[in-house]
């Protein structure tokens, strides 16, 4: 169980990052289904590069409290970051054709 909550926290959190830039960015023209995909792939990857970094013990300190909070900023961060590139990259690509 100690394992699986870390990764829930991750699909989350990268769910809500990457849909939250598909809503703010509406010029990107992505829809809910691929915001949600690319934030949930961008959300487990942010979670796990700040935790191989350590970043979320640094920022946020010890404890349960403190690496669910991290793990989730983090993957909200990485959904965030990577559906705003799939957007740019498919905007460029709408713009090419």
């Amino acid at each position: 169980m100690e394992s699986i909550l870390p990764l829930l926290v991750q699909l989350i959190g990268g769910a809500l990052g990457g849909n939250a830039v598909g809503a703010a960015l509406k010029n990107l023209n992505l829809s809910k289904i691929i915001a949600t995909i690319a934030g949930i792939i961008g959300g487990i990857s942010g979670g796990q590069l700040a935790g191989v970094f350590e970043l979320i013990t640094k920022v946020f300190g010890e404890g349960q409290a403190g690496e669910l909070l991290g793990n989730g900023a983090a993957s909200a961060g990485g959904g965030a970051i990577l559906t705003l590139i799939v957007g740019l990259i498919k905007k460029a690509m709408s713009k090419a054709a």
